[in-house]
């Protein structure tokens, strides 16, 4: 694979960085590797191709209460991989850590499981994918309990890190991408007509209309 100058000069820049947040991570939770690989491959998981997040936007959408929520998460999530999958990863061309068998990245990577992914590194689309929904869940919700969500965003780093499919500068690049996008999905969302939030969807459309019709027949 060949490298781009930009993916040169990223890892020249973050090498040290990279390095020591993927040595920390694995510090702290591969002496509990028994839970810890299950538990990441399992967020690593919820974020893969953005199935789930795009799954549970659309459910959310699908309610009147919660419309807002999810319209605004998919939008993010649509933007987030427009600006990832499409644009960044294409251009800069990283290649992933494990690739490089005389690095550290490989020998902690052997230790793992052995997880690969095929597409490039940089940056991180289940960080950008976790990062932009959940920014738009903040936005769009409550704000008290709407914060949990960084949570989810912030384990899904940590394990794409930990399974070593990524570098630590993949990831705060997808957390930067993926607020961003949070960011531009809750503000379309914000100026959509009200109707939208208002309108009945199929299938409750469908039992709207059984209803009235019935209705009138019983009349």
């Amino acid at each position: 694979m060949n490298t781009s100058a930009a993916a040169m000069w990223i890892n020249s820049v973050f090498e040290s960085f990279d390095l020591n947040i993927t040595l920390a991570i694995h510090n702290v939770f591969y002496p509990m590797k028994a839970f810890s690989s299950p538990f990441f491959d399992f967020i690593s998981l919820m974020g893969k191709g953005g199935i789930f997040l795009i799954v549970l936007s659309v459910v959310l959408i699908y309610f009147k209460k919660t419309r807002r929520i999810g319209t605004a998460m998919l939008l993010a999530v649509s933007i987030g991989f427009l600006f990832t999958n499409c644009c960044l990863k294409l251009l800069i061309a990283r290649a992933r850590p494990y690739t490089d068998e005389s690095s550290i990245y490989y020998q902690l990577w052997l230790l793992v499981g052995q997880r690969t992914e095929s597409d490039n590194s940089f940056p991180s689309g289940h960080t950008t994918a976790a990062f932009d929904t959940m920014t738009a869940l903040f936005l769009a919700g409550r704000k008290r309990t709407s914060w949990m969500g960084f949570i989810f965003a912030f384990l899904m780093a940590i394990a794409r890190i930990y399974l070593v499919v990524h570098f630590p500068s993949d990831c705060l690049a997808g957390m930067i991408v993926g607020i961003i996008a949070g960011c531009i999905g809750a503000f379309i969302t914000s100026k959509l007509p009200y109707k939208w939030f208002t309108l009945d969807l199929p299938p409750s459309f469908i039992r709207k209309k059984a209803g009235q019709n019935q209705k009138g027949a019983s009349e």
